[in-house]
Formats: C-alpha cells, structure tokens, sequence
C-alpha cells in the first residue's frame, strides 16, 4: 500500500492507473476507522482493480464550538487496517495541502442540504461538498462509497455529481450496527456508559416509525409523532428531530408514498447522533 500525502502525487498515481485499464474505487473518510468504514473499503478493494481510501478531517464542515480539535483521531490504526484490507492507496492530505490559501470557492447545494442537519448545522453540508468536490477533482474519475447511515450527504453527493456532471459514480452501502442496533459512528466514543446504554433508542424509534408505516399510516406528522415519543422515554437523549420524508427529495409533499426515509437525530451528552432506515409505500 502506498500512502500519499500530496495532491500531484496521488493524481499521477491514479492517471497512472486508468491509462493502464483498472478502474478506482475510492472511500473518502474523516479517518477513525470503524467496522462502518471498513465496510466501504471492503466493498470498493472488491468491486475495483484499484481502491484509494482518503483520511482527512475537514475543517469547513465543523462550525465553531464544535468537535473539530477533539475529533477522534489514530493514523497507524487506520493505516494498518487498510493496509490489511488490500488498500492499494491511502491519500493523507494535510490542512495545507488541501487548503493552502483561505478558501474563496465554495460548493452549496441548496435543495436537499436544506431540512434536517441544514437547519441543525447550517454550515456543515457546504463544507462536506466543498471538500467531496475537491477530492473528486484530485482522484478523478471512479466509484466513490458513502455510508447510509448519513443518508443525506448521499442525497448532497449524489445531487452535487449530477449538477456539475462529476465523472463520479456515488454507491450507497448499507448501515452497519453494533449488535443492539445503534448504528456504528466514530462520536459514539464519546458516550458514557448511561448514555450507550440509552443511545439504541434511535434504532427502536425508527423500527417504530417503520411498523407504523407497515401498519398503512402516511401522513408524516403521525410517524414523526410515533418516533418522537420512542426518543422521549430515553431521559438521557435531547431530541434535534425525528423526520419522515420522500427519500429524494428529503421533504414530505403530502401523503408518503413511494420511496420513504425516516431520519433521526439526538444528543446524548457531548454526542450528537444520527440515524436513518428507509421503506417502500
């Protein structure tokens, strides 16, 4: 495994390796690997000749007073499990690198970063297509994997690639949950063990909104309602907001139909967590 820590390098490496005919895989991440991460990475050194996994923690997408300095970080760990994986490349920028002048440009999407973490962090989705935009630009051409588990900055990629015709083709990879449910983050470090304890109640809230919807409701309010009460007997989380939407356009525009998602997010101490699962009406 090769691991990159500049920008010219890594393109000549990756233009290297498509003149030769093998496509790339590419898996951006924040780093702190988790088996959620590795999952990515499994599924891009599976379905590419060549897979490329990038570590950096991007300043643009935290506001201030948020976890930026704290964020969890450990390189040799991340390294080693990639390098175990069959990564061919690991791509770690510095700040500097990535952003040697104060950035000028910045990427917005305007219509699906709106609702739901657009109104909780209302800075946050400009610097993640800000930084998503940069990587594309630096790897080129490839498969790039996201999470489910953040299923709106798949809806902010995937709306970003198609409006600026990005030679990138956006896979969504299923959530992958501890085994009581709550699903894997690299913030769930900073839970006590009360509020671990407590944290599956997003995994339950969204089993509850999805039953209701088995059950044959559509109106959006009333599955919203069903979640929030599932959150509310956890005393420890402080709910941001329990959400059921048309999975594309992440608003509801009347009775759910089609393709749905139901989207949740709480705070459990300094933790702020999300999560998401989706249904077929």
């Amino acid at each position: 495994m090769e691991t990159i820590t500049t920008i010219p390098e890594v393109r000549e490496w990756l233009d290297a390796e498509r003149r030769a005919g093998r496509g790339v895989g590419f898996v951006p991440t924040m780093g702190y690997l988790h088996p959620g991460h590795l999952s990515l990475v499994e599924t891009a050194v599976k379905e590419n000749p060549v897979a490329v996994v990038s570590i950096f923690v991007n300043p643009l997408q935290f506001a201030e007073g948020e976890d930026l300095g704290s964020y969890p970080r450990d390189l040799a760990a991340d390294s080693a499990q990639c390098e175990a994986l069959g990564v061919d490349y690991l791509f770690v920028p510095s700040v500097e690198e990535m952003y040697p002048s104060p950035v000028a440009t910045v990427v917005k999407v305007s219509s699906v970063a709106a609702p739901l973490e657009g109104v909780a962090r209302p800075h946050h989705f400009a610097g993640v297509a800000t930084v998503v935009a940069k990587l594309f630009s630096i790897v080129g051409g490839c498969r790039a994997y996201f999470g489910s588990k953040d299923w709106q900055q798949v809806c902010v990629v995937r709306r970003m690639v198609s409006d600026l015709s990005i030679p990138v083709d956006v896979v969504a990879c299923p959530t992958v949950r501890e085994p009581d449910g709550l699903a894997m983050s690299s913030r769930n470090v900073y839970l006590s063990a009360e509020e671990r304890a407590q944290a599956p109640v997003l995994r339950a809230a969204l089993d509850a909104g999805l039953d209701a919807i088995s059950a044959g409701e559509t109106d959006s309010a009333a599955v919203e309602a069903v979640m929030e009460a599932v959150v509310d007997r956890a005393d420890l989380a402080s709910l941001d907001y329990a959400a059921a939407v048309q999975a594309d356009s992440l608003v509801s525009d009347g009775p759910l139909h089609g393709e749905v998602r139901l989207l949740v997010a709480a705070r459990f101490g300094r933790a702020r967590l999300i999560d998401n699962d989706g249904a077929v009406i």
